[in-house]
């Protein structure tokens, strides 16, 4: 397995040229990249233009660190309002990221199903949600030739609740759709370990970050450092390699101590990753 780092989990004022560097000096082995509404010091954005992604690859080769996936902060519950418009704007963001990913050399996105509200439903959430992507599947297809999967996300959002859920929606989508996913999201009400048993070869990704339970499951809990879980992370890499799964673990975490060094904590959250899949 290699080891990465979201760029969301960077200085929030570090330009690419940075991002790239601090990432690569800590040990990381790849960097995932963000789709966002405003241009960050290293985000994308629905305006970023191919001649500021021939730059961004060409940090990405002076520093030997590979883009290894197209995240986004834009699908806040899109894919299952069912509308119109809804669908127009989701059919523009994944082929943007597909786009990116390309253009990148990265091996896959992540999308995130969902979108409850007062008005819609689980139910009516979760049908939208498999159409709207059924409706992009051959959008989804085209760039799986170039060797990029579309992966979909676990994230606070209730609506994947078990990993049957979960594995479930991306048997109704099929190829080329597969999971992303975050081993930290399921920690407050479930054990990491099991979600990889039940989801298997359809684990194209990895999220990693902290997150310490109040005692029991549904006891909420608080972020913390990865090491810090309070779980059995041998248990869970055991999962991982029965699962087949060699890919990326992508850290998606935010620096705690503000007296450690950037510089430090990329470091130590490389070594974290770097004590579970190494």
């Amino acid at each position: 397995m290699k080891t990465g780092i979201n760029a969301w989990s960077i200085k929030t004022d570090a330009d690419f040229e940075e991002a790239f560097s601090h990432a690569k000096a800590a040990g990381f082995d790849g960097i995932e990249l963000n789709v966002d509404a405003n241009n960050a010091g290293h985000s994308l954005t629905f305006g970023t233009t191919d001649a500021e992604l021939d730059e961004i690859m060409a940090i990405s080769e002076k520093h030997s660190l590979p883009v290894s996936s197209i995240s986004t902060s834009l699908w806040a519950g899109k894919m299952g309002q069912g509308t119109a418009e809804s669908m127009k704007f989701c059919e523009k963001l994944l082929e943007t990221q597909l786009r990116f990913a390309k253009h990148l050399g990265a091996r896959g996105i992540l999308t995130v199903p969902g979108g409850m509200t007062d008005e819609i439903s689980l139910d009516r959430s979760y049908k939208n949600s498999v159409k709207t992507l059924k409706e992009l599947t051959p959008l989804a297809e085209e760039y799986a030739k170039s060797g990029i999967t579309t992966g979909v996300e676990n994230v606070w959002n209730a609506f994947f609740t078990s990993p049957y859920d979960m594995a479930r929606f991306v048997d109704e989508l099929g190829a080329p759709f597969s999971a992303y996913f975050d081993l930290g999201n399921v920690i407050a009400f479930s054990r990491t370990e099991d979600w990889v048993e039940v989801l298997g070869s359809r684990i194209s990704f990895c999220h990693i970050k902290g997150f310490r339970r109040n005692g029991g499951f549904n006891c909420g809990g608080v972020w913390c450092d990865i090491s810090d879980s309070g779980i059995d992370w041998k248990r869970v890499r055991s999962a991982l390699d029965t699962a087949g799964y060699d890919g990326f673990v992508t850290a998606e975490v935010s620096k705690m101590q503000d007296d450690k060094s950037w510089e430090t904590y990329y470091r130590d959250v490389c070594r974290e990753i770097d004590d579970i899949v190494k």
